[in-house]
């Protein structure tokens, strides 16, 4: 009888670790946020969420610098409207150094 016991033992133990490593699966977190925006993501886990956070943070720097090359522009436009040379000469640099 103890054979069989231990036949049976020996087969558990598997099977108990596979439910177990599933059940650790399963509560782990999503790699990141996909429902949002890059703006509005703020968890990351595991590589594939590091990748993506690396993605976000490119795309962000990208907006920023197209924003406020556009931003720029805006200005250059109300300074050449007022003729206010100053002005016109430090939005051109701005848009030299932010708008690719």
């Amino acid at each position: 009888m103890h054979k069989e016991y231990q036949a049976l033992f020996n087969k558990l133990i598997p099977v108990s670790l596979i439910v177990l490593l599933s059940a650790c699966g399963a509560t782990q977190p999503p790699p990141y946020q996909k429902d949002r925006n890059p703006e509005d993501r703020d968890q990351y886990n595991g590589t594939e969420g590091m990748a993506q956070y690396q993605k976000d943070q490119s795309y962000l720097v990208g907006k920023e610098l197209s924003d406020k090359c556009t931003k720029a522009k805006i200005d250059l436009a109300i300074a050449e409207t007022d003729k206010n040379a100053s002005e016109i000469k430090k939005q051109n640099a701005l848009i030299s150094s932010t708008c690719i």
